[in-house]
């Protein structure tokens, strides 16, 4: 006891450390089996995915044959991607590859001509000397390099919507309008163009178009179904109608010219005071169909080339 006496404060320190020692192995001890249950719990995810990533697929039971609905499935897939693919055929470019300038020079004037024709024999009127939006290459032989791929491209693709109009046999072509793609399309006339520009995807390039006519509304309504229809992708973006304005002169009632009516507004010749109104005979008109002027946004998907 005296040597504890004369020592206590270097037995309370042991005791002390002791009690820190066994602490420190207590929760040692408790974190180790943190650390065993954690590593068991993870083996098992790892086992689990491991399972699932060799598992193959369920071929269902009796009462569901998942290989069979699988199958069926994509059969269906495969016959709508057979589908739909009449409806993105591209539109072949005049002239076909290679493209020279001496080439393409020959086969626009030769494009124009045809439609020309084809206009003509559908009964369509076209603006005097129209070259489609390719007077600035009408009549040039020699062309910037870069161009000339794409320029042959849009000849096909406004022969073809031209077609798609004089098809339905519209009053009258007024003009089509497409985005600028060469050198030579900087310096034309701004009445040929759009300032907009292809839209290019992970799928498909999208070429806008304008194209503005004169038509009732059965030709207008032809002219939808004919993009609607037609083996290419179009959608049309916008369509704006309005009256074509064209008034129709009527002839002045005897006795009345030189009162300050224009022929086209002449007062209607009144009977004498007391005798009835002849009434009309026949049926009533309840709507007059007018000419309509019409311009419609369009735009031409076509699918990248497949890797």
């Amino acid at each position: 006891m005296a040597w504890i006496k004369r020592n206590l404060f270097f037995v309370i320190g042991g005791i002390v450390s002791l009690g820190l020692l066994g602490a420190a192995g207590f929760y040692i001890y408790k974190g180790m089996n943190r650390n065993s249950a954690a590593s068991a719990a993870l083996v098992e995810v790892v086992g689990n995915l491991s399972g699932l990533g060799d598992q193959k697929p369920s071929p269902g039971n009796d009462k569901f044959d998942n290989a069979k609905i699988a199958q069926s499935q994509d059969k269906e897939i495969q016959a709508w991607v057979a589908s739909s693919s009449a409806y993105f055929q591209p539109i072949a470019s005049i002239p076909g590859s290679p493209v020279t300038g001496a080439s393409f020079s020959s086969a626009l004037q030769k494009t124009l001509g045809q439609l020309h024709g084809e206009a003509d024999e559908a009964g369509v009127v076209l603006p005097p000397n129209y070259d489609f939006s390719f007077a600035v290459e009408k009549n040039r032989l020699t062309f910037a390099p870069g161009g000339l791929d794409l320029l042959a491209c849009q000849l096909g693709e406004v022969k073809a919507i031209s077609e798609i109009l004089f098809a339905t046999r519209v009053n009258m072509f007024e003009g089509i309008q497409r985005v600028r793609v060469s050198d030579e399309d900087l310096t034309g006339a701004p009445a040929d163009y759009i300032d907009e520009h292809p839209l290019t995807n992970d799928l498909a390039i999208i070429t806008p178009y304008v194209v503005n006519f004169r038509c009732f509304t059965a030709e207008l309504s032809r002219v939808m179904g004919g993009f609607a229809t037609a083996s290419n992708t179009f959608i049309v973006k916008s369509v704006n109608v309005q009256p074509a304005g064209a008034a129709t002169a009527v002839a002045p009632n005897p006795g009345m010219e030189g009162q300050g009516f224009p022929p086209q507004m002449q007062p209607p010749m009144q009977p004498p005071p007391g005798q009835p109104v002849p009434g009309k005979g026949g049926l009533q008109t309840i709507l007059k169909e007018q000419l309509l002027r019409v311009t419609v946004e369009v735009e031409l998907v076509k699918l990248l080339p497949k890797n």
